[in-house]
């Protein structure tokens, strides 16, 4: 995968023994792809201006190439692990970054929960109210610094530890009734992937080995939207990114299965709130206004 030209900016750092704290700001010359890791630490990120509704990512190590998952506001990630990440949009973005240090976290706990497949996708989305709160309170301290305020960051990042590790764990122990097993999901996602005309819901019924009104009912319980509404971002997903690399509206119905374009633009709109016109015209004056304010300063994040 080839980063994506960006613009990584530290608007601010604080540091503590047990962790390190920056406000960011990522500007994008493109709609991003890049790989994340962390050899030592474990990253926890909260997006302070809406993430990109389309930024999804995949644990190259861990999942099928075509598994990507939602991003959430509040994400963390473990150390040691490749994590890719997407976007169709390339609207700047503000976050505060908590580089945990392992061993503090460590000496917290007799035993770390196994960084299973389900524990990799509840870090994406982590929603958790304290946990929130508390990267808050280092987005405003590191932004407005004070009195003894390493301190106060060691002091949050201890608590944080203990708040993630509680989620973490208590959570693979709930199971959702009535929801789809971890290949059912996969078989699902392998599917969508595919750039062509959406599955119906008996070919995805048919991929579970499962009845249709069975599909409807447990795939609402595992993503807590409708199968209809799941396939449909998701060919708009692929819209988006069809228009990005100057396809042709026409071209782009067809491949995505609509009757026609007028059928396609429709479905669009509704869905993006913009026809692809207006969206393929938004990405180019974003790209001309990126590059005429970072020039040849762009970096790529690795």
């Amino acid at each position: 995968m080839q980063p994506a030209r960006a613009a990584l900016e530290v608007e601010a750092e604080l540091s503590a023994p047990s962790a390190l704290v920056q406000r960011v700001r990522y500007h994008f010359l493109e709609p991003p792809a890049s790989v994340l890791r962390v050899e030592d630490k474990i990253r926890v990120e909260l997006c302070l201006n809406s993430r990109h509704r389309s930024a999804q990512a995949c644990f190259v190590d861990r999942w099928n190439p075509g598994h990507f998952e939602r991003i959430g506001e509040l994400f963390v990630l473990p150390p040691t692990i490749d994590m890719a990440a997407r976007s169709d949009e390339d609207r700047t973005l503000s976050s505060v970054i908590c580089l945990l240090e392992v061993p503090p976290v460590l000496a917290l706990f007799d035993r770390l929960p196994d960084i299973t497949d389900r524990f990799l996708l509840i870090g994406l989305d982590i929603r958790d109210a304290n946990v929130r709160y508390l990267m808050l309170r280092l987005a405003d301290e590191v932004q407005n610094p004070g009195f003894a305020s390493q301190i106060l960051v060691e002091s949050i990042a201890a608590q944080m530890g203990v708040d993630l590790l509680r989620y973490g764990a208590a959570l693979p122990e709930r199971p959702i009734q009535g929801s789809l097993a971890p290949w059912q999901l996969r078989r699902i996602e392998e599917r969508l992937a595919e750039v062509r005309e959406s599955p119906s819901l008996l070919e995805l019924a048919q991929l579970c080995g499962i009845s249709v009104r069975q599909l409807t009912r447990s795939f609402r319980a595992a993503r807590g939207c409708s199968v209809g509404a799941y396939v449909a971002g998701r060919q708009i997903t692929h819209a988006m990114r069809l228009l990005a690399a100057d396809e042709s509206v026409a071209s782009i119905a067809t491949t995505l299965g609509f009757s026609s374009s007028s059928n396609f633009c429709s479905a669009f709109r509704r869905a993006a709130g913009i026809t692809p016109g207006q969206y393929r015209h938004s990405l180019s004056t974003r790209r001309m206004s990126a590059a005429a304010v970072l020039g040849n300063r762009a970096i790529p994040i690795r």
